[in-house]
């Protein structure tokens, strides 16, 4: 769970997020706090005396709140819409610029000067599209059990003067083509009603400049009729910003503010730079009762996996040499892959620091670290043996022995104050589990 919660922090510090300084006293309201402020306030707290076991109910029972109320979106008519439209798009995808590409759901609202009513043939599984000028509006149905059109996802828009290439087609001698151009939104509205009555509704605003692509101001919210919103808005600056809130009814499920100095632009051309980066940091709240503090060096991050992908996979022996050592050879991939799993964990501990801090009693539980570990049964295989006739062959009266090939990841620990260490997914119970469940189900709705 708290690695989807980690993603999202992450994701947003890296598109268009950060930090900010202040210099006023430390002891101004928390409202009123820079981020940076307030995670040095966290970070400064103690652990808590908590044995592990009594944190891991305490987890569990504050966390059954939140599990109660994503429970609730499941029923929600405006997610089970949106994810029908989107299964309906990718049944019969449509063409909203002019039979120039295929496009997906997200593609309604982050275009503009695009028209057309688009309603959903039940019997020939694909849209008839109608004109407009003034609309871009898909009518379908509300369920996927249901065959009657009882829906509709309308959006206007107001265009900006970025214009981007539209690169749907691969030609093997040129490369990418550029079919076409489209403009991006300075804002978009749009409404999904079901059975003639709005369920919910989608605002988009951005500001742009001097041409760049990457907005310098961002925002977006999706408000359920029931009470659910979510909510995202970002500046992009030598310090960038990001916010988001996941609320019902103005209560806080999920919130985040994440922080980059990561060079926006710079990686929009070209994202293989590891110096483009930076810095991020980044708070991710979890109701009124966690906070996860994340102080994240990317630049470095970056820096470290490209020097473990370099790391050289060791080479086959010849099939044709009787001389040929084929144990050598599994050991040294046993070598290999354990170096680099290793690797990896090392980096996210020196680049990445996080720590679970309960809000509620104002003490550190955890800090959060990655552990290379075997995970399952080792795949077994027996080694090949020389034969004079056949060359290397696996043929039992051989007696060349087995091999096994452990399989290896890196899952997040939970390192408590007396330095015990419990891997995540074995320290929460079903009910947490469950609720890990829910919540990426929840997001999902979103996102599609």
């Amino acid at each position: 769970m708290i690695r989807k919660f980690l993603l999202l922090s992450l994701v947003a510090s890296q598109l268009m997020i950060s930090c900010s300084s202040d210099d006023n006293e430390s002891t101004k309201p928390e409202t009123e706090l820079t981020l940076e402020e307030q995670i040095a306030e966290l970070t400064k707290k103690s652990y808590s005396e908590l044995t592990p076991d009594q944190q891991k109910l305490k987890l569990e029972n504050e966390a059954n709140e939140m599990l109660v109320q994503l429970d609730k979106t499941k029923k929600l008519g405006a997610i089970e819409a949106i994810e029908n439209l989107s299964r309906l798009i990718s049944i019969s995808p449509v063409d909203i610029f002019s039979g120039k590409s295929n496009n997906k759901v997200e593609d309604i609202l982050n275009v503009s000067g695009v028209y057309g009513i688009y309603t959903w043939n039940n019997t020939q599984k694909s849209w008839t599209k109608t004109a407009s000028t003034t609309e871009l509006k898909f009518v379908f149905p509300a369920k996927a059990t249901q065959t009657t059109n009882n829906a509709s996802f309308s959006s206007k828009s107001t265009s900006s003067d970025i214009k981007v290439p539209v690169e749907d087609s691969y030609n093997w001698q040129t490369g990418v083509e550029v079919n076409d151009y489209i403009f991006l939104p300075l804002s978009v509205d749009a409404t999904l009603s079901i059975d003639g009555t709005s369920v919910a509704s989608f605002t988009q605003t951005a500001k742009y400049s001097n041409g760049k692509i990457a907005p310098d101001e961002f925002g977006y919210k999706m408000s359920v009729a029931e009470g659910y919103a979510w909510e995202v808005s970002g500046t992009k600056a030598a310090a960038s910003t990001s916010k988001g809130a996941l609320t019902f009814n103005g209560k806080n499920l999920l919130s985040f503010n994440a922080g980059s100095t990561a060079q926006i632009d710079a990686l929009i051309t070209d994202d293989h730079l590891g110096q483009y980066r930076g810095k991020a940091n980044a708070l991710v709240e979890i109701l009124d009762n966690f906070v996860i503090v994340g102080e994240m060096d990317l630049a470095a991050d970056k820096t470290d996996r490209e020097a473990i992908n370099k790391l050289t996979y060791p080479k086959e022996p010849a099939y044709d040499n009787a001389n040929s050592d084929f144990k050598a050879y599994h050991t040294a991939v046993n070598e290999f892959e354990k170096k680099r799993s290793e690797s990896k964990a090392a980096s996210f501990n020196k680049n990445i620091k996080l720590i679970l801090v309960s809000k509620k009693d104002g003490t550190k539980i955890a800090d959060l670290v990655q552990r290379s570990v075997q995970v399952g049964d080792p795949y077994v295989f027996e080694l090949p043996a020389w034969d004079a006739q056949y060359g290397w062959t696996i043929w039992e009266d051989h007696n060349s022995g087995t091999f096994s090939r452990p399989y290896l990841q890196q899952p997040v620990y939970l390192k408590f104050n007396d330095k015990t260490e419990v891997e995540m997914g074995a320290y929460f119970s079903t009910g947490f589990n469950t609720f890990q469940s829910k919540f990426q189900d929840f997001i999902a709705g979103f996102q599609k």
